[in-house]
């Protein structure tokens, strides 16, 4: 098993290219499922979750090859089979996303329940509604959702759950939209720019869909989607994680690709911190001072501050100059890095679904493990401030989401080096 080593105290300097955007990428791959003839994708990001649902779709009788220009063939040439396995499934929770697609297109779809995850729960009765809404009808058989219909109806559905919309539940339910017959209205949707993104590529195939990047979407049925090419955003929870390298070290960055208006509550955040933000030409510029300023932080659906980057800005804040105050409205239980920001010298302390940061004066190197995806990549940023060596096992959480995050740092200066047991 990998793990990183980090040694402390590096200025970062020079540019990083953003990578495509896992969570577009996911279930846009899914929606390939829905297409008849070749589907190309470009700037798909080479990671553990997409090697994942590349398998995925395998099982489900999808062709796939990567080309000599670094883009992504996919081609249904079977399809038999219907059942996403828990085998599968329990690796990526996005897995989940296969469930509107196998059921417009072939008509039914056995999908395993995902379980447990370390940052909370994330339940999934709002995709089986909007697929019974739809017209299906379900039942859970020995751990999967098995779903059924001989024809899909547009209707109008709600998708707000209580922690707001969901995004593959509202992926799940366009999706399934997308071959009923007649018009749905989903109201409620997710309005993050990777429903949009997923809105765009479906157009491409062939889809009628309007108001997608609103919450309401309204998708008139076709009896067919054709393959299409199409380019995959930049992932914006990369972007923001490496804006907070740039501060965290009192560096300059700039982020080749990186969209500033998918993070606008970000830079809002990040602008009070004290981090210079600006919108260059080809991306986003970042610079700091020495100096960081506490801040409040709340975690809302899009255009909110994103949950995603909540773990990596407490690591930020840890050497504010003052008391912040950090609340998850989305994942109230996302809080595994507190304890391993404390092992490295943080002053942290968590009340519920809140966290109050006292800022320190420095962190220091210390052996963590890494709990999921983005504390790992808020455990990095640590590193990269701390005195000494930061030793962070489970290395596979970050190449879940971030790709070859040891290069791109490293090449900007970072000290970092991924080791293999």
């Amino acid at each position: 098993m990998d793990h990183f080593e980090v040694n402390g105290g590096s200025r970062l300097k020079g540019r990083i290219d953003v990578s495509g955007a896992k969570n577009a990428a996911l279930p846009i791959l899914a929606g390939c499922l829905l297409c008849e003839g070749d589907v190309v994708l470009r700037n798909v990001p080479r990671l553990r979750d997409v090697h994942a649902m590349l398998t995925l779709l395998q099982r489900l009788g999808v062709v796939s090859s990567w080309q000599e220009d670094g883009s992504l063939r996919l081609r249904v040439e079977d399809e038999m089979n219907c059942h996403a396995e828990y085998e599968l499934v329990s690796r990526m929770r996005a897995s989940v996303c296969v469930l509107g697609p196998l059921l417009a297109k072939r008509k039914r779809a056995q999908v395993a329940m995902p379980g447990g995850c370390a940052i909370g729960s994330r339940p999934v009765n709002l995709h089986v509604m909007a697929m019974e809404a739809l017209g299906a009808e379900s039942e859970l058989v020995n751990g999967d959702m098995m779903l059924r219909a001989k024809k899909l109806r547009g209707t109008e559905m709600f998708l707000g759950g209580a922690f707001g919309s969901s995004v593959t539940g509202t992926a799940n339910a366009v999706m399934a939209a997308v071959l009923a017959e007649g018009r749905t209205m989903i109201e409620s949707a997710a309005c993050e720019p990777e429903i949009t993104d997923l809105c765009d590529f479906l157009k491409g195939c062939g889809a009628q869909i309007s108001g997608h990047g609103t919450p309401r979407i309204l998708v008139d049925g076709v009896t067919s989607l054709k393959g299409c090419e199409h380019t995959i955003i930049p992932d914006r929870i990369e972007t923001g994680t490496f804006m907070v390298a740039a501060a965290i070290t009192n560096g300059e960055l700039m982020l080749h690709g990186a969209r500033m208006e998918h993070l606008i509550a970000v830079v809002d955040r990040l602008r009070r911190v004290g981090v210079n933000v600006e919108r260059g030409e080809q991306g986003v510029v970042v610079s700091s001072s020495r100096r960081l300023d506490p801040v409040d932080i709340t975690t809302q659906p899009y255009p909110g501050f994103p949950t995603d980057l909540q773990a990596q800005v407490t690591a930020l804040l840890c050497l504010a100059d003052g008391n912040s105050v950090i609340t998850d409205k989305i994942f109230p239980d996302r809080f595994l890095h507190v304890a391993e920001l404390n092992r490295m010298g943080a002053n942290i302390r968590r009340e519920g679904g809140t966290v109050i940061v006292h800022g320190v004066k420095r962190l220091v190197g210390a052996p963590v493990m890494a709990s999921d995806l983005r504390a790992s990549a808020a455990l990095i940023l640590a590193g990269l401030i701390a005195k000494g060596t930061m030793r962070m096992s489970r290395a596979y959480h970050i190449d879940r989401g971030y790709e070859q995050i040891e290069e791109k740092l490293a090449g900007v200066g970072a000290d970092i080096r991924r080791v293999s047991e």
